[in-house]
C-alpha cells in the first residue's frame, strides 16, 4: 500500500510544486526616476541700485551679473537692454550666453543728463519657462 500511494501523491506533489513556482510574480521592474526640477533662476546685479538712479561717470558702465540660484546645466541666455526713459529709444542691447555664475557686460553709449533704463533678463538655456528679470536706472553725469 505504501508503493501504490507513494506513486499517486508523487506525481500530484511534483506537479502542483512546478504549478506554483511558476506563477510567482517575477521581478518589477524599478520605477523610472523622477526628474528633479530646475530651480528657479535668481539673480543679482552689481550696480544694484534699488529705486535709486545710479550715477554713471563716463559714456560706459560695468554690469557683473551674479546668478544666486543653483546654475543650469545647460547654462543661461542674458538679455540686457538699455532704454532712454524719455522715448523709450534703444540705447544699448546685448544678448550674451553663459555657464558660469557670475559674468560681466560693459553698457555703452550714455549720453550725458540722459536718465535711462537698463533691463536684464536670464533665461534658462534648458529650460526655456525659468526666467528671471531685473531693472533699474542709470544716468551718465
Amino acid at each position: 500500500m505504501k508503493a501504490f500511494s507513494f506513486n499517486i501523491f508523487f506525481p500530484i506533489l511534483l506537479g502542483l510544486s512546478l504549478i506554483f513556482t511558476g506563477c510567482g510574480k517575477g521581478s518589477t521592474p524599478a520605477p523610472a526616476p523622477t526628474p528633479v526640477p530646475e530651480a528657479a533662476l535668481a539673480f543679482t546685479t552689481n550696480p544694484d541700485p534699488g529705486t535709486s538712479i545710479y550715477t554713471v561717470v563716463g559714456a560706459t558702465q560695468d554690469l557683473i551679473i551674479s546668478i544666486s540660484s543653483k546654475l543650469p546645466d545647460a547654462g543661461v541666455t542674458a538679455s540686457i537692454n538699455v532704454t532712454k526713459d524719455l522715448d523709450g529709444s534703444a540705447v544699448f542691447s546685448q544678448s550674451l550666453t553663459s555657464t558660469v555664475a557670475s559674468f560681466t557686460s560693459t553698457i555703452q553709449n550714455l549720453q550725458s543728463g540722459v536718465i535711462c533704463t537698463a533691463t536684464i533678463n536670464l533665461t534658462s538655456k534648458s529650460t526655456a519657462t525659468n526666467k528671471a528679470s531685473k531693472s533699474f536706472k542709470l544716468a551718465r553725469k
